[in-house]
């Protein structure tokens, strides 16, 4: 699905993204960002505290230039690298997450997962390295990985079935376990994380589940 192209309405598209008390922060954001002549797509809908969000998949405006963001308060500068870590290009993503992964905003959150299911081996290395805190028990990291995932169980599902799509299709000729697999091994640590959250086990959707259905 892609948001309508009415200047105005895709404004309000974007800002969308983000919890209703960052509106005017969003719209600021916004204000830097060339135009873009293909409207962002395919929104998916998570629950961060509480609140509905809609984050495209993906935008197509250029990045802004150089300096042109220098106004910006901290937070409308977050905002704006968690959008363009939508880009449709994957080296503009990886820039833009590397300024937001280590985040503590419960809103950063939905965007550096959804990066975790997608294709690019050098974001999810990024994501390892600017997650430290996921082993850390009771870590401020791991508490807003646990409760992200105990809030959007389908959303964490569907990420850990990409992630293992992926593995097969690039990547298993050189992790020939998918434990070993960096994104593998990214997902068991969210798991712990959700594990810690809710004091129980969690489904899993990864190889050596359906292993242990057949066993």
């Amino acid at each position: 699905m892609q948001l309508p192209r009415d200047p105005s309405n895709v404004a309000h598209g974007l800002t969308a993204a983000f919890p209703t008390r960052l509106a005017g922060a969003a719209r600021t954001s916004l204000a830097v960002m060339p135009k873009a002549r293909i409207a962002p797509i395919m929104p998916f809908e998570v629950e961060v505290q509480g609140e509905t969000v809609a984050i495209p998949s993906r935008i197509y405006n250029e990045e802004p230039g150089v300096g042109s963001d220098g106004h910006l308060s901290g937070t409308q500068q977050v905002i704006l690298h968690c959008l363009y870590s939508r880009h449709h290009d994957g080296r503009v993503r990886q820039r833009h997450l590397e300024r937001v992964v280590a985040s503590g905003e419960p809103w950063v959150v939905p965007f550096v997962m959804q990066l975790a299911g997608e294709h690019v081996l050098e974001i999810i290395e990024v994501i390892d390295r600017g997650l430290p805190g996921l082993a850390d028990p009771g870590s401020p990291q791991r508490r807003a990985y646990g409760e992200f995932i105990a809030r959007n169980p389908a959303f964490f599902a569907r990420t850990e079935r990409r992630v293992v799509s992926y593995w097969s299709c690039y990547y298993r000729w050189k992790y020939r376990a998918f434990e070993t697999y960096p994104g593998g091994v990214l997902l068991e640590a969210f798991r712990a994380a959700v594990v810690e959250q809710v004091g129980a086990q969690w489904p899993r959707h990864t190889p050596r589940a359906r292993r242990q259905t057949r066993g």
